[in-house]
């Protein structure tokens, strides 16, 4: 067939494995392994000398150190992962792309620069990635030194860690951490709507994966020397083999402790002919899509994946193919679901299909080198294609959570290349109706799906998505501590289970019986402590007087001081003998700097109360609160003064929602609450920048009621609250119910917000506080 120049074609391949303890091992950098994968490819084209110069763009994947900062190794990385590759290949690329995680991204890669190749955009574009986690694992149980650290110079598009929709604080404060949890919610979800029992089903997923074991054998570039495995190899438990969340043995797990990496060579059928590429090693793309699914409480069946089926058969349908004209697959296998929802449920094809699923042993036994797992796969089927001219190829590559999914079809077999948008198939996926969700379940609930996480094998919480009565869907998880209700997940089958949920500020928690919560979360009826921790109180008849204590931290508040303080207010207002409430700061120096950022930089446990930062800033009172603002008051400071009834202030108060000073946002209802108390644009202002509104200035605003001298807020707070006690108390909370519900504050400014997870999956978000702790000046990503 004629072909037009600008057709494009993948020309070359290459993939480099370096093992520990064999006789060559140099204990190499991750980029490094990409150079030596990219060389490979580089010369199976063609040569590196005779390509060098002709590569114009170079793409590569996000290292896992690079995805998640729970990665981090203590050896340092490249600052510019595309160019410390480039420099050592002598290539001078045009564009670079630093690739977002996922495991979706190789084949996304090479979807989007085959249309970027097909528009002139480019002559030849190389696309690498390599992981070495198994050498800085090693180096580190040795007690070893390396220096991996690199500063490159050269433009980079960096499209960041891409976490959004992956990492959200509902998931995350319910311990969904990592992959394994989330997987195994998905695939227990699936074996219920198959209707096995769990033995049957682990046989299943034994079965489904021993013959991956077979082909990672045959594979060179395997990331240790395999034997081929048996099922019962596969699913029997034991000191090598260990759970790590049900329904997982390790030995089904993606294995992510590998030194490897692969990389491809595109370029155009005009380029390749210039250059004198053969024709034999062109393979051409037939067939693409990317998609994304929903997230995971999103979905109506979470042991389903349609996205993945759905971009699978585009695929076909553009290569006017089906699924029987396919002679080998490559289906992403970080865990059985992953295969066999698109595979066997999604696409029809049997299990024990002589063709196979894979082409390169899979992610558990071949090896699964972070995001660029897919990278390895096309190489492979390139191979495979190459030694049966004519034959197709399919391979699905998925990200996150059964979160994207990104497929190609390819062939020897020349074709046409033609654009495809999937915006169309994302549309119709984004259109889906869900599951209406309930954050904050309380009684009798049933099980929809579980799994129970383990610590070095041994059983350490549960996660069930749940159904309440009504059939709303919801997280919870164990009591810390509660191996009781662990251990009797696995009495029977715990799908359709009747479970009994609480909310707390921690997140939803679950037993099996009521008796069993009551006796884990007490309900506690609402009364003032003998002493606090990080707070003074002190009660003056009918009113009520807190000091915020932490001066040392300018009575910055972290979470045990926003729950302590819940529990005041709560007390506060189940107390018929206060009416009045004044809230100040202890010293002279600060009413609250918000926040405590070293503490949020420290990476311990965060959680805020349901009643908001305080206490207070989510709560609906019918009883006043006045705040005497004896100093400055930042971020959360500002939301507490925000969310008073009443604030009186130190002439040397100021007021400032500096949150976006150091990466975050004024969450706590200042978003809400400040544009609503003084004029729009003169809060916005001060939103936006993060400048102070100095005591004076906020008097002429209207925010607060009266300035004191130096030293005698609390005084001005006092009077006003004595006149307040003078008048019927009963009026007083009438008024207030009244005032409440005509202007929801408290409900808008408690209201959850998508844009929250965005900015916590941000690196701004995690830049600000870490500089703020080594008292440096913040760098913005802006991603």
């Amino acid at each position: 067939m004629t072909l037009s120049p600008m057709t494009p074609i993948i020309v070359g391949v290459g993939q480099f494995t370096e093992l520990l303890g064999a006789s060559n091992f140099e204990g190499l950098a991750a980029y490094d392994i990409a150079v030596r994968a990219a060389r490979s490819a580089m010369d199976d084209a063609l040569s590196l000398d005779r390509l060098r110069t002709v590569v114009d763009a170079i793409a590569t994947t996000r290292t896992f150190e690079d995805s998640t900062p729970r990665r981090a190794q203590p050896f340092g990385k490249s600052n510019n992962f595309p160019h410390s590759i480039a420099s050592r290949l002598g290539v001078e690329p045009r564009t670079a792309v630093w690739e977002m995680a996922g495991g979706n991204t190789p084949q996304h890669l090479v979807n989007e620069f085959s249309a970027r190749l097909a528009g002139g955009e480019f002559r030849m574009v190389l696309i690498a990635g390599a992981e070495n986690i198994s050498t800085a694992r090693w180096l580190q149980s040795q007690g070893r030194r390396a220096d991996w650290s690199e500063t490159v110079n050269g433009p980079v598009e960096n499209r960041g860690m891409g976490l959004q929709g992956l990492a959200l604080r509902y998931n995350i404060r319910h311990g969904l951490i990592g992959t394994p949890p989330y997987y195994g919610l998905c695939e227990n979800a699936r074996r219920g709507r198959t209707g096995q029992t769990q033995e049957q089903y682990l046989q299943t997923m034994g079965d489904l994966f021993a013959p991956f074991t077979k082909v990672a054998a045959a594979n060179p570039y395997s990331s240790s020397h395999v034997k081929p495995s048996t099922p019962e190899d596969l699913i029997t438990v034991g000191e090598r083999n260990r759970m790590i969340a049900d329904p997982y043995p390790q030995r089904l797990i993606a294995r992510d402790q590998v030194n490897q990496g692969a990389a491809l060579v595109l370029t155009t059928v005009g380029v390749a002919r210039e250059l004198g590429i053969a024709e034999d090693r062109w393979v051409f793309l037939h067939g693409h899509a990317d998609v994304a699914e929903r997230e995971l409480m999103q979905r109506q069946d979470l042991g389903r994946f349609p996205a993945a089926v759905m971009a699978c058969k585009s695929a076909l349908d553009q290569a006017g193919l089906t699924v029987d004209n396919i002679a080998f697959f490559d289906f992403y296998s970080c865990y059985p679901i992953a295969v066999s929802s698109v595979a066997i449920d999604g696409l029809g094809i049997p299990e024990n299909d002589p063709r196979g699923f894979t082409v390169t042993g899979g992610l558990p036994y071949f090896g699964g080198p972070g995001n660029n797992y897919s990278m390895h796969a096309i190489a492979s089927m390139v191979e495979r294609l190459r030694s049966k001219p004519g034959t197709y190829g399919l391979v699905g590559a998925n990200g996150g959570y059964l979160s994207k999914y990104s497929t190609g079809i390819y062939s020897t077999r020349p074709v046409a290349f033609i654009p495809y948008n999937s915006k169309a198939l994302q549309d119709e996926i984004d259109g889906w109706s869900a599951p209406i969700i309930s954050e904050k379940p309380d009684g009798w609930a049933t099980i929809e799906t579980y799994t129970v996480v383990y610590t070095k094998g041994a059983p350490d919480y549960a996660v069930v998505v749940g159904r309440t009565a009504n059939g709303e869907r919801f997280l919870a998880n164990t009591e810390a501590e509660d191996s009781q209700t662990v251990e009797d997940i696995h009495e029977g089958d715990p799908l359709g289970r009747r479970i009994f949920v609480r909310s707390t500020n921690r997140g939803n928690r679950f037993a099996f019986t009521e008796e069993r919560m009551d006796g884990l979360l007490p309900l506690r009826r609402p009364t003032f402590r003998d002493s606090y921790e990080y707070a003074l109180v002190e009660r003056r008849g009918h009113l009520l007087q807190i000091t915020i204590n932490r001066p040392e931290v300018r009575n910055s508040l972290h979470p045990m001081a926003n729950e302590e303080l819940e529990g005041i207010w709560d007390a506060y207002e189940a107390d018929p003998d206060l009416w009045v409430a004044i809230i100040t700061g202890a010293g002279s120096e600060a009413f609250s700097a918000g926040n405590d950022l070293k503490y949020t930089a420290s990476g311990k446990p965060m959680w805020m109360p349901r009643s908001g930062f305080g206490g207070l800033t989510s709560r609906t009172r019918v009883k006043p609160v006045i705040a005497a603002v004896n100093g400055f008051a930042m971020g959360g400071g500002t939301e507490m003064a925000l969310a008073s009834d009443i604030v009186v202030a130190d002439e040397r108060a100021s007021f400032a929602l500096s949150e976006v000073r150091v990466g975050l946002i004024a969450a706590a209802g200042g978003l809400v609450r400040l544009p609503r108390q003084i004029p729009k644009k003169i809060a916005v202002e001060h939103i936006l920048t993060g400048r102070p509104i100095l005591a004076e200035q906020a008097l002429r605003l209207g925010l607060v009621n009266r300035i004191m001298p130096p030293g005698q807020a609390l005084n001005g707070a006092l009077e006003i609250a004595e006149q307040i006690l003078a008048v019927s108390p009963t009026s007083v909370r009438v008024s207030m119910k009244v005032m409440n519900e005509a202007e929801e504050e408290a409900s808008a400014a408690s209201t959850p917000s998508e844009f929250l997870d965005e900015l916590f999956t941000s690196e701004d978000y995690l830049e600000g506080p870490k500089a703020f702790a080594e008292k440096r000046k913040p760098i913005w990503r802006n991603r």
